[in-house]
């Protein structure tokens, strides 16, 4: 099964567009776990038995493990959500981009070390630092196209004049995804959901491509209008899905024992928002 294959199959088994970001501070855990960095599997497994039946996607941010040297933990919790939810595939936030021969051991520890099914990647190096994850048959990479960061204007909205049209260059981006890089249908674009203007714009570009959406939640992203910007034709085979990352706003929807009941509700109503928006 490809990682399209499986994202259609947690939409429609889930019935949902959430994808559950994994962003664990130690800082910010409920009290009985608080600033204890050891327990970060256990907060993250609570919040994944929670959740399986919300989310098309888990989302785990890898600096988060790195930074408490928990990356132990991180290929514990990566196995851990293949038994408690096998039907829900797992992108590893990692936002890699480098040099070919360096793209490769990336790849490897994104897709045999902890045995992700997709990968962020920055594809400012062009996509001959892209192509070592293509070579992982169905599995998939998202591009960082238009993100939800003010800082993304520097240079993601900034017009190629040497390009017929003079593009952004998230607009080239999405292209070359959509086009000439697709090489196995593999790639998604990376999208905030802070920008639905050009939510719609990147779908109009990229029609196929699944899109990865930050931003609802604490960043302020709008749910409806996010759905209304990255869907066409009802969510149509032919239409590449969305996926909805919310993180911080269903992790610390509690700050009590009951974190894991509370970030279900906050799922299941962030999921039951993304579903009536679709309609």
């Amino acid at each position: 099964m490809t990682f399209l294959d499986m994202l259609r199959n947690a939409e429609r088994v889930n019935r949902s567009l959430l994808c559950v970001g994994l962003d664990p501070d130690p800082a910010r855990f409920p009290a009985h776990l608080q600033g204890d960095a050891t327990r970060i599997y256990d907060f993250c497994a609570a919040i994944v038995e929670a959740t399986a039946d919300t989310a098309i996607a888990f989302k785990p941010q890898i600096a988060y493990f790195a930074a408490h040297r928990a990356e132990e933990q991180l290929e514990r919790l990566m196995a851990h959500m293949r038994r408690t939810a096998p039907q829900v595939p797992v992108i590893l936030d990692a936002k890699r981009g480098d040099i070919g021969s360096t793209a490769q051991q990336y790849a490897i520890e994104a897709f045999e070390r902890y045995g992700a099914d997709a990968v962020t990647l920055s594809p400012f190096m062009g996509f001959d630092s892209v192509q070592p994850y293509l070579q992982y048959h169905g599995k998939g990479a998202f591009l960082l196209c238009r993100t939800s960061n003010p800082g993304g204007d520097d240079l993601q909205n900034q017009r190629l004049a040497t390009l017929d049209g003079e593009p952004r260059l998230y607009e080239h981006v999405a292209r070359l995804a959509q086009g000439p890089w697709n090489l196995n249908g593999q790639l998604g674009l990376v999208v905030g959901a802070t920008y639905p203007a050009e939510i719609e714009r990147v779908r109009d570009i990229a029609p196929t491509l699944p899109l990865l959406i930050p931003g609802v939640g604490a960043q302020g992203g709008d749910a409806v209008a996010t759905v209304k910007a990255g869907l066409r034709a009802s969510g149509s085979e032919t239409t590449g899905p969305i996926i909805v990352n919310s993180s911080r706003a269903i992790l610390y929807a509690s700050a009590g024992a009951d974190f894991a009941d509370a970030a279900r509700r906050v799922a299941q109503k962030t999921r039951d928002e993304l579903h009536a928006a679709r309609s």
